[in-house]
């Protein structure tokens, strides 16, 4: 399979990439089919891989997502150091309620050592993408992103994304970390548009717009009739309507890129053959 490309900062890699996170949270396969999973994406060509520090089971081990994403790595027989490995820092796991639920700390010396953490379980000495996962509202947006350029300037990020972010809090990351600076993540869908704004000013700032549950998520419900027209579309075109998806996305620019998520190969597989998928004029107007 060939796969489509894109540049992110100085790293040339597959514009859709493997989003770790349900292999390691609640609901989660199991480790066999989970290591399966990623092999599967990188034996098609995926060499773009998104996890976090905060991707395990709530009560469970820490970091059991980055430390998989290593496992899977270390034991796969292509050429690794092809593949961009993103993880993110910031957020943790916790119990509301009896709940599984995710909480922030964004204070700069929480950052540095969970940047470093985040180095060890990968086993890599410095990492590839390193992400501030979201703001935390009780820490000034500077200096959360002071600590993302200190380890930077420490070696122990080769680059910085931010995450959840503003079109205000890109201009203070910018400030902050200039050129170290390469992406954004943030959720779009077709049912979650709100973050627009910040895909258009991410192509104007030359930045990559990483979309998180790319394809709605499956934590929260949704209004399943606006994947209508993307299922009419599917149907024309004999494909499924994930594939038609993350094709609408892609088209929103040459900076965008998507990390769908997986519980098995099957479905990794189907999703990277989006970036072959080319939409009409008409399909792309009738998607908006």
């Amino acid at each position: 399979m060939s796969l489509l490309t894109r540049n992110l900062g100085q790293h040339s890699t597959t514009a859709v990439g493997l989003g770790e996170m349900p292999l390691t949270i609640e609901g989660k396969p199991d480790l066999e089919q989970a290591v399966e999973t990623i092999h599967a994406a990188l034996d098609a060509g995926c060499r773009h891989i998104d996890t976090a520090w905060a991707y395990y089971e709530s009560g469970g081990e820490e970091q059991t997502g980055e430390k998989l994403v290593r496992q899977a790595l270390e034991s796969w027989s292509g050429p690794s150091d092809e593949v961009l490995v993103a993880t993110k820092v910031g957020h943790f796991r916790n119990f509301t309620d009896g709940r599984p639920t995710w909480d922030v700390d964004g204070s700069p010396a929480n950052l540095i050592r969970r940047g470093k953490q985040s180095a060890q379980a990968l086993g890599v000495p410095s990492i590839d993408l390193l992400y501030f996962h979201r703001p935390d509202p009780k820490v000034p947006y500077a200096d959360s992103i002071g600590a993302m350029k200190q380890l930077v300037d420490e070696g122990i990020a080769r680059s910085v994304g931010i995450s959840n972010a503003s079109i205000d809090q890109i201009d203070i990351a910018l400030e902050i970390l200039g050129d170290d600076l390469v992406a954004v993540q943030n959720q779009y869908s077709p049912v979650y548009r709100q973050t627009e704004d910040t895909l258009s000013y991410t192509a104007e700032k030359g930045l990559a717009f990483v979309c998180w549950s790319p394809l709605g998520g499956f934590r929260k419900s949704k209004d399943e009739t606006l994947f209508d027209p993307f299922k009419q579309v599917a149907q024309q075109r004999s494909v499924s309507y994930q594939q038609v998806v993350l094709a609408w996305e892609l088209s929103k620019g040459r900076h965008v890129f998507v990390i769908p998520g997986a519980h098995r190969p099957a479905t990794i597989l189907d999703s990277l053959h989006a970036g072959e998928l080319q939409l009409s004029t008409e399909e792309l107007t009738m998607l908006g």
